[in-house]
């Protein structure tokens, strides 16, 4: 086995985080999309996509470490709102809080002197300032909108940082 079960067993609790964030930012896009707000709605369903791949490259991952992959439960997302902001701050808030997890992760790989482990998070560091980025420049578009959400829209429309191929090449 290539991986040390501590690593494994915090991997596997990531799978359950990235899995629950998908499922938040699916409610985050039917948020926008019981509003008439496609842009924001796609956006969303693309990202809660986005996590659900990187829990899958966690899966693949501890399997091709010769580890065994405990999906854990996944605890219910936030379904109500009360404004476009509070929404997107939720996803910004989450991406800051993936990165602290992303680096718990890391920290960990180096303690274990586990190099593959190390090179496979990489991506993940790596990817974490991107959506964080993201969500930033996002929060504050909607803050400067101040409830004229199809300035927002337009944005999104013609943003290439956040248009339809954001992750593309994951």
């Amino acid at each position: 086995m290539l991986i040390s079960e501590e690593l494994q067993s915090a991997m596997n609790a990531q799978i359950g985080r990235e899995f629950g964030a998908s499922l938040q930012y699916v409610n985050i896009a039917t948020y926008f999309d019981a509003d008439s707000l496609p842009q924001l709605a796609a956006f969303f369903y693309r990202q809660a996509e986005e996590e659900r791949m990187h829990a899958m490259k966690f899966v693949h991952y501890i399997v091709e470490a010769g580890g065994q992959v405990r999906v854990p439960s996944v605890e219910g997302p936030q379904s109500d709102f009360k404004s476009a902001k509070e929404a997107v701050q939720a996803a910004f808030n989450w991406e800051v809080e993936v990165t602290n997890q992303i680096n718990q992760l890391m920290d960990l790989a180096i303690k274990k002197n586990d190099h593959i482990g190390q090179d496979f998070l990489r991506w993940f560091v790596a990817e974490q300032l991107e959506e964080v980025s993201t969500m930033d420049t996002l929060l504050s578009v909607v803050e400067r909108a101040d409830q004229n959400l199809l300035w927002v829209e337009d944005f999104l429309a013609r943003n290439p940082i956040v248009a339809e191929d954001h992750g593309a090449n994951e």
